[in-house]
């Protein structure tokens, strides 16, 4: 930490000698002003941590001065230590009105002095403390606002959207069914439910991964670790549950995969559903016929896993914004969705003990890494 800043003010220099040589053994930086007036206007050049205020002083006396001082707030903080000749009750009491902190009497003593500097540097601190946490409470709370205030944006922009999408697909196909099914053949039916059976699966997607996510925020806001159980990370099993999930989109043969097993600290729903919504991103999120690559190595007591894919990629802003509801350059993407899987994954890295980050080179890839804790024997 600085040296503390000590200005002295008295209109005799020798006092100002004493003092020194009192506080000579303190590491303290010592400042003078000759004067009440001279002491105001040298405020900002010294910023004082305390003022030792003499008393009786032509002109200006030293209660006025630190009446005038003690009336800028941003002074007001600053402990003033009246040093005086003075020792009525009622000379005191009138220093202590002007708001003085404290104060000691001429001629003056060393240990006093070194006891009462040290006293008020201390209520200093505190307060200099007390004033940190607060305006670091207040960034807090403007960044949980701007958050806050994002989320209720993205929530307004695209989850109303992808609720109502597939809700007016089934109430439009349904309605549509209920006014021409006697003049429709059996195989246009089952062709308008298919319609039908398609939009409801997606809303029933929709509505698990927002409940997911909300099991989620609810374990993180409360600092549990959801995870206790144990699973192993079997290659083939990890592959086959992959391959199924690139088979429904035709592109088993883009998997190239690279796995070492382990057994880690993780549910086997909470694995699946992260390996679910990393393959399913890389999917949406590049084209047929590109390469994604899966791989995991054991490195000392972690599983480390990366998904690789050679798509749109994001930029430096958008991977700090990667969040719940938000999806980026949906007028240029129309892959459905919320914007939520990639903070699933997150979370769900996060509660488990193990760190998530990305990395991504802007419209040629991105890859998604994360470590998990191993299950040590």
């Amino acid at each position: 930490m600085s040296q503390f800043s000590l200005l002295i003010v008295d209109d005799e220099p020798d006092n100002f000698d004493v003092i020194e040589t009192l506080l000579s053994e303190q590491d303290y930086q010592l400042h003078y002003a000759a004067s009440g007036q001279e002491a105001i206007a040298s405020l900002d050049l010294f910023n004082p941590d305390i003022i030792l205020l003499d008393v009786m002083m032509p002109g200006i006396d030293g209660i006025e001065i630190c009446r005038q001082i003690k009336a800028m707030s941003k002074w007001q903080a600053v402990p003033i230590i009246m040093v005086t000749a003075l020792s009525s009750k009622s000379d005191l009491a009138n220093c202590l009105a002007a708001g003085a902190d404290d104060f000691i009497s001429k001629p003056v003593n060393a240990i006093e002095l070194r006891a009462r500097v040290h006293s008020m540097l201390r209520i200093k601190q505190q307060y200099d403390n007390i004033q940190n946490l607060y305006h670091i409470q207040e960034n807090t709370i403007n960044l949980l606002e701007s958050t806050l205030n994002e989320l209720r944006g993205n929530l307004a922009s695209t989850l109303s959207h992808e609720l109502n999408t597939p809700l007016n697909g089934i109430l439009g196909t349904i309605g549509w069914l209920k006014d021409e099914i006697e003049d429709i053949e059996i195989a246009q039916i089952r062709e308008i439910l298919g319609w039908a059976y398609n939009s409801a699966r997606r809303l029933e997607t929709l509505t698990k991964k927002f409940l997911i996510y909300l099991g989620l925020e609810l374990s993180a806001s409360q600092q549990h670790k959801i995870e206790s159980a144990r699973t192993q990370f079997s290659a083939s099993a990890v592959e086959a549950e992959l391959t199924y999930q690139a088979q429904k989109v035709n592109r088993s043969n883009d998997l190239l995969l690279t796995l070492e097993e382990a057994e880690i600290a993780l549910s086997e729903r909470s694995l699946s559903t992260m390996l679910h919504e990393l393959i399913d991103n890389a999917l949406k999120f590049s084209s047929p016929e590109t390469t994604i690559k899966v791989s995991s190595q054991v490195v000392g007591e972690m599983l480390h896993l990366s998904v690789q894919d050679s798509g749109q990629g994001m930029t430096e802003e958008q991977i700090a914004k990667i969040g719940a509801f938000m999806q980026f350059e949906r007028k240029r993407y129309e892959q459905q969705g919320t914007g939520i899987g990639l903070k699933i994954v997150q979370k769900i890295v996060e509660l488990a003990g193990g760190e998530f980050s990305i990395t991504s080179i802007y419209q040629k890839e991105t890859t998604v890494h994360l470590t998990l804790p191993i299950v040590c024997n």
